[in-house]
This record gives structure tokens, sequence and C-alpha cells, in this order.
């Protein structure tokens, strides 16, 4: 088994003070990830790196209105990595940017690439009768460019009153998916499809703000109020044993809820396609169709689970097939393609919500042993709220 594992950030404070030291611990990966996508927009649509950030300022004004604290976040992670606020902004609009139809016309060349697929994940809910051990379970892998692979670190956020957070982001980012110390996981999947150019928020500030909440019905209230600017999934479970999945799109919401205690989802519309878009709709990564049934295969092994070792083994089996390699729900770069084009999983995420112990692999899990984080999600606030009713 590979024994890498991911680098381990902790930030506190007010959000210049953790976004000064999220930037200054990932300097290196930060660099790094700003070079793979200066090559990579530069590659699929003919943008310079100005032309990116110069773009993504459209997003500076709606993250300050909505969530200015998130803004000055970034602003820190800017200032302590040593470089501009923008290059940050586009860090944390890099789906925005792939899938925004006025990018079209920035372009250099006469031809733009046709659209990428969505970001790859398959995401689960596993409680009540589907879990043998009596937790409540919820994860992903994570699938996208593997050039950004040695860019994602895990991310601990200590800012009382709201929830601690732990999350595993590509470095500079602020949100991508987690769970909290209130017990609430956020696994979330692209979803693919163009609508209008309105500008909507970021996923990372969506993503965010969902974990930034006390309980799941505001973190619901964030997916349903606010207007992000591309279409994403976003499966909500939570420790006392419940799940929702949400489609979130500019044009509408869809939802699904678990069958039997497992709910599995991937980068196709499952609740019910958009009509916005239903038309002319194609699954942008057509994979999606295999992963998801295999995975709902696989984790329905954890109704025989005597306990969470256990359970641990059987997620981990499940999240490993292979059925459709490269391109499978256990995702391999696809050597016949250029290496910018390359796709892994990045992360296998298995986040116990009962005991609150957080595992990931560095990777793709065939070959990985989980890594056993350090942190307890129930260590900071939100920990101790009650979970029955007040008599």
């Amino acid at each position: 088994m590979a024994s890498r594992t991911l680098p381990l950030i902790e930030i506190s404070g007010t959000p210049a003070d953790r976004g000064r030291q999220y930037g200054e611990a990932v300097r290196r990966q930060l660099g790094a990830a700003l070079a793979y996508y200066e090559e990579a927009f530069g590659r699929s649509a003919g943008l310079t790196w100005d032309q990116v950030t110069a773009r993504a300022a459209r997003w500076q004004e709606p993250v300050r209105s909505y969530a200015p604290h998130l803004l000055e976040e970034m602003q820190g992670i800017a200032d302590g990595a040593g470089v501009g606020l923008l290059d940050v902004l586009a860090l944390n609009a890099r789906g925005e940017v792939i899938y925004d139809r006025s990018f079209a016309d920035m372009a250099d060349s006469a031809t733009v690439a046709e659209e990428e697929p969505a970001e790859g994940c398959t995401s689960f809910a596993v409680y009540g009768e589907a879990s043998g051990d009596g937790h409540v379970w919820a994860g992903q892998n994570w699938d996208w460019r593997a050039g950004v692979a040695d860019t994602v670190v895990m991310l601990r956020i200590v800012q009382p009153p709201a929830p601690t957070l732990i999350m595993q982001v590509e470095a500079g980012q602020i949100g991508r998916q987690g769970a909290n110390s209130a017990g609430i996981a956020l696994n979330a999947n692209g979803l693919g499809g163009r609508f209008s150019d309105a500008v909507g928020l970021p996923q990372t500030v969506v993503r965010r703000s969902v974990l930034d909440q006390h309980t799941i019905t505001d973190a619901l209230d964030v997916l349903c109020r606010t207007r992000a600017h591309i279409a994403s999934n976003a499966l909500l479970t939570c420790r006392e044993g419940f799940a929702v999945d949400l489609e979130t799109t500019p044009a509408g919401h869809g939802w699904l809820y678990p069958e039997d205690g497992l709910l599995v989802h991937g980068n196709h519309y499952q609740a019910g396609i958009p009509a916005a878009i239903a038309a002319d709709y194609r699954p942008l990564s057509s994979d999606s169709l295999v992963r998801v049934p295999r995975a709902q295969q696989g984790l329905r092994a954890l109704r025989s689970s005597t306990g969470p070792d256990e359970s641990r083994k059987l997620i981990k089996q499940a999240m490993s097939d292979h059925l459709g390699l490269p391109e499978s729900l256990c995702t391999h770069p696809d050597t016949r393609k250029p290496a910018l084009e390359h796709w892994a999983t990045l992360v296998s995420s298995c986040v116990d919500l009962t005991s609150g112990d957080y595992h990931v692999t560095a990777g793709t899990p065939c070959d990985r042993d989980y890594q056993h984080l350090p942190w307890n999600l129930y260590d900071g606030p939100g920990a101790d709220v009650p979970t029955d009713c007040p008599s």
C-alpha cells in the first residue's frame, strides 16, 4: 500500500489571521496550483492567466456582499502566500471559470474546446438499516485533475462561535467538502450543464457557508437561498441519522432522500433534469452512470458490518471498484490522453459522524490505506448540542 499522506493545516483567529496562517502554510502548494491552472486554461481555452484573473474579478463583489469575512480570508491567504487576491479568487472560482459561457469570448483561439466534463465525484451516505454497526457514515471519492494531486491538503478551521470544520481542499480554497463539529457532513459533485450568464456565487463560498452552519436545516437553507454560478450536487448527512441530496442549479433545485438508509450520487442528474437544459441534455461524465450503481452495490455490504473497523474496510473496498477502468469508481489516469488532461481520484474520504473519526486516502483508495486524521470532529462548537427534542 502507498504511504503518502495529505498535509495537515490548522488555522484559527480572525478571518484575516486564518487566511494568513493558511497562505503561509501552503505557499508551495498554492504556487503549484497556480502554475497548473495557468497551463490548463492556456491549453484548453487559449486564455492567459491575466485574462483568467481579470475575469475572476467579477466574483469579488458578490462574495463581499454575501460573505465579507470569506473575502477577508482570501485576502489573508494571498498575503500569506505572497500572491494577489485575484489569484486566490481564481483558484476558488476555477470551476466557474471552466463552465462560464462568457469565457469563450475571451479566448485567443478561434475554436474553444468542447465543454469540460463535470468535476467527477461519487458521494454516499449510510445510516439506519443500511449500517450494520449503527453508525452514520458519509464520504466520497473526489475525482479531479491528477495534476493538482500534490496541492490537496486537509484543512481544520477553528472559528468560534461557528462550528469547527475539517475539509479536503486544493491549496488556497476556502471550502470544498468535509464535515463540522455540529455533526454535519457535506459531500459534493459537479453536474455540468450551461445555464445563463448571470453571476452567482462560487461553489467554494457556497460549500463553506453550508459547513459553517450548526443545524441541518440552516445548512439546507444556504443551498436553497443562495444562487450559485454553476450547477452542483450537495449531499448533506447529519449525525442524528438523516441525509438529503440537493441538485442545485442556477435554474432551480431537485432533491433526493436515501432508500433504506443508503444514498449515492454521482455526476449526472438523478432527481430530474432541469427544464432549462432538458431538451438536449446528455451526461457530461457518462461514467457516472456506471459509478453510482457500483457504489450502491458495494456499500450494501455494510448491512452485515459488526463494527466501525469492518465498516471502513467495506467502504474502502466498495470505493475501490474498477469496473470501466480507468474512468471507474476508483479513477486512474487515462494514458491515452495528454498528461494535462489526466484525471484521478485525489481523495477518498470516509467520515464516521457517530464517533467523529475522519479518514482519507491521499490518492486512489485501491492502493492506499486510510489516513486517520488526528482531529476529532467533535472537538469544537456544536459538539454538545442535544439531539433529542426538549421536554
